[in-house]
């Protein structure tokens, strides 16, 4: 075991510098990933605000106010799993090297990831089953990553606040600092070329397949932004009202992802669905369930718009189960995986799931293919 030089204060001050550090570095890394893997960093961010906030961060557009709600909730996090690992747990970790630092970064971000999505957001201390079912676990697991792999600067840091000076951990926190700095901004020229209408070019083959793809989901996404701003006016239940303004927000968001990837990818081919294409997508809602939709109001409306968006979101599933074992980029395979947990998470949601049956359906939600959970039985109108 280790020798802890230095007392438990130097610890706890180190551990808090590190600790914004991290935040930090994660939080820059998941504004500027998000796109390239097919989030909206807005809408991602007003999820996590709606841990602390609820219902009222929830908006058809992200606002800057909640999106700052969402970055200091995560910071604060991750500040506090930071305090945890060489604060509280120093006597076993504040005088561990940078290498076994190196090591320990992948199983403790694991286990925070996992006591994050799994225990204290949806059950305790914040009850708030929201995250556990619109977010995917990897997501979650990746930030929690990127958090920790600055912790091997712990050491300098110690010496630093001890003023040790010149640190003997100086050369590898030099190193290990400036290839942070190389890797976050080169994932920022990435996101600035993004902003600028350029993607990393399509990647792998199937082509046409990734091309039916995003063609599809856009026009399956542009329906149900549509139906979800019906229930963001007029839903009598004011949960509904909430979980509507952000499906507009997310599906939104992931056209507007989609679009951008088949501007950069394919700029000679058009992005609009066929009518015969549009017609065989499962799930589509008919013009008279929609006309029926706007003519409807309280309780009625409520329960029209449950079945009829619960069997759209299945249709997505179906769609983006198919895209997993079908994409040729990457990049597309990973906006599948998230779209088919989402919008299970989201049949749950409108149906009152929460506590441990949330965390349980999204476990499933994560892992099995279409067919396999409750909620894909939307599709056929069956309940859950």
């Amino acid at each position: 075991m280790p020798i802890r030089p230095f007392g438990p204060a130097t610890a706890w001050r180190a551990a808090a510098l590190l600790g914004l550090l991290s935040s930090t570095f994660s939080t820059l890394v998941s504004q500027f990933t998000a796109a390239r893997i097919g989030r909206d960093a807005m809408v991602d961010w007003m999820v996590v605000a709606a841990i602390p906030l609820r219902d009222a961060a929830l908006q058809t557009e992200p606002t800057w106010p909640v999106v700052a709600a969402g970055i200091l909730f995560h910071q604060w996090a991750d500040l506090s799993w930071a305090l945890v690992f060489f604060g509280l747990l120093g006597r076993w970790t504040a005088g561990l090297s940078p290498a076994t630092l190196l090591v320990l970064c992948g199983p403790w971000a694991l286990l925070t990831s996992a006591l994050e999505w799994f225990v204290l957001v949806p059950l305790l201390p914040f009850r708030q089953p929201l995250f556990t079912l619109e977010q995917p676990y990897w997501i979650g697991f990746l930030v929690h990553l990127t958090s920790a792999s600055l912790y091997p600067l712990f050491p300098w840091l110690r010496d630093r606040v001890a003023g040790r000076v010149p640190s003997a951990h100086r050369g590898f926190a030099a190193l290990w600092a400036g290839l942070a700095a190389a890797g976050a901004s080169a994932l920022g020229i990435l996101a600035l070329l993004g902003w600028l209408g350029w993607e990393v070019p399509h990647l792998g083959g199937a082509a046409a397949s990734d091309q039916s793809t995003l063609r599809r989901m856009t026009e399956h996404h542009a329906q149900g932004a549509e139906l979800a701003g019906l229930a963001a006016e007029h839903a009598e239940d004011p949960r509904l009202r909430a979980l509507a303004r952000l499906m507009v927000a997310g599906q939104n968001g992931e056209i507007a992802v989609m679009m951008q990837w088949w501007d950069s990818w394919f700029p000679a081919d058009s992005p609009l669905c066929p009518p015969q294409e549009r017609e065989a997508m499962p799930g589509m809602a008919s013009p008279g369930e929609v006309e029926g939709l706007r003519r409807a109001s309280g309780r009625d409306f409520d329960a029209r718009f449950v079945a009829v968006m619960s069997r759209h979101h299945a249709g997505a599933v179906q769609m983006a189960d198919e895209a997993l074992s079908q994409a040729g980029d990457p990049r597309v395979r990973l906006l599948a995986h998230a779209i088919r947990h989402q919008q299970r998470g989201e049949i749950d949601l409108m149906r009152g799931v929460r506590g441990v049956a949330a965390v349980a359906a999204a476990a499933r939600n994560l892992l099995l293919p279409f067919g396999r959970v409750p909620a894909d039985r939307a599709l056929t109108g069956a309940g859950p």
